[in-house]
């Protein structure tokens, strides 16, 4: 019987594989199973991704500047001539091209101001029955910020009129905090030029939750203040007198930077040229009216300097005089080609210098 052991064990083992080729089979046949993987796959949504640190942004921002660094000798040499321009200019033109620039700045939040809208309110707090006292409120503050005053870098809460509520919930982030973090950013960067800090700033506004009330023209106010903080006649850097190109986000900082300066620069020749023709204006004006006694047509020179649309009730206000002297001057001027009415009605009705 021994020699009969092996046959035994052979068939024996025989039986086990086919049996596991049977349980494989089955198993096989299992077609509703996932099959083997090497990786579970991830059926999450995509969070939020990390942004870049603060250290990276800034390299950016310098390689940015360096790239342009002929765009910038050109923006900045435009804002010294107009610097050089307001310092030895009338206190006039400070305000007039402030009130332009807010005018502009106000479509960023589609506001859509007009001067005359603005003059009257600047001038006597008078709006219409369709305006929005809120735009035009949030345009005056801009005409007071570009016009003078401490800068933003002293203190950005006081410089933007905000200030967090006393019942301010202990899991928001006050105010304060978030204009320091932006004050903090913009500082390390001291090593940049001015005008490539304040686009810098702008950019970054949103991003250290400074613009949560959408309104963009703070951050373009805060920026045309930065730009200009160098100056010792301009207040301010024009950025939106030729066109709000310069401000449109959207690309990396090279490109970002390369429509700031060439905004800018447009901005800049566009108010030298303003000033260039209320400065002719003011010459013809004064030889013309030389003839005329009192205190009353060198008033209306002034203001017709200061503002780019004038009233008759403005004039009187910002003058002194009395509603018959305005009138009668307003009238001896238009009449020698010097101011012409641009309303075009028998009430109501506006001026501006005819260059």
């Amino acid at each position: 019987m021994k020699p009969q052991a092996p046959v035994l064990h052979d068939e024996y083992d025989a039986l086990i594989l086919d049996g596991e080729k049977v349980e494989q089979a089955s198993e096989d046949d299992l077609w509703f199973l996932p099959g083997p993987m090497e990786e579970e796959p991830d059926y999450l949504p995509p969070g939020p991704r990390a942004g870049p640190c603060e250290t990276e942004v800034l390299d950016d921002w310098r390689k940015a500047e360096a790239g342009h660094a002929a765009r910038l000798a050109r923006a900045a040499g435009r804002l010294g001539a107009l610097d050089d321009r307001l310092r030895r200019g009338p206190e006039g033109w400070r305000h007039r091209l402030a009130l332009i620039e807010a005018a502009d700045l106000s479509w960023l939040n589609g506001d859509r101001i007009g001067p005359d809208r603005l003059a009257l309110w600047m001038a006597l707090r008078l709006s219409g029955v369709q305006d929005d006292t809120a735009a035009l409120a949030r345009v005056g503050w801009a005409v007071r910020r570009l016009s003078g005053g401490p800068g933003p870098e002293v203190d950005l809460s006081t410089f933007l009129d905000r200030r967090d509520p006393e019942n301010l919930a202990d899991a928001a982030e006050p105010f304060a905090d978030r204009a320091g973090s932006w004050l903090d950013l913009t500082a390390q960067a001291f090593e940049l030029h001015p005008i490539t800090r304040a686009c810098l700033g702008f950019h970054l506004w949103s991003l250290a939750g400074l613009g949560q009330q959408g309104d963009r023209m703070e951050a373009a106010v805060t920026a045309a203040r930065i730009a200009g903080s160098e100056g010792k006649g301009a207040v301010f850097a024009p950025l939106a007198m030729g066109g709000a190109g310069g401000l449109r986000a959207g690309g990396p900082p090279a490109e970002r930077l390369a429509r700031w300066l060439d905004g800018m620069e447009t901005a800049c020749l566009t108010a030298m040229r303003h000033l260039d023709d209320i400065e002719a204006w003011s010459v013809r004006a004064e030889a013309e009216m030389t003839s005329l006694s009192g205190k009353t047509p060198r008033a209306l020179r002034a203001v017709l300097t200061e503002w780019p649309l004038v009233s008759a009730p403005m004039a009187e206000a910002l003058t002194g005089a009395s509603r018959a002297a305005v009138q009668r001057n307003l009238a001896w001027m238009e009449a020698r080609g010097l101011i012409r009415e641009v309303t075009g009605q028998g009430r109501y009705r506006m001026w501006r210098t005819a260059n």
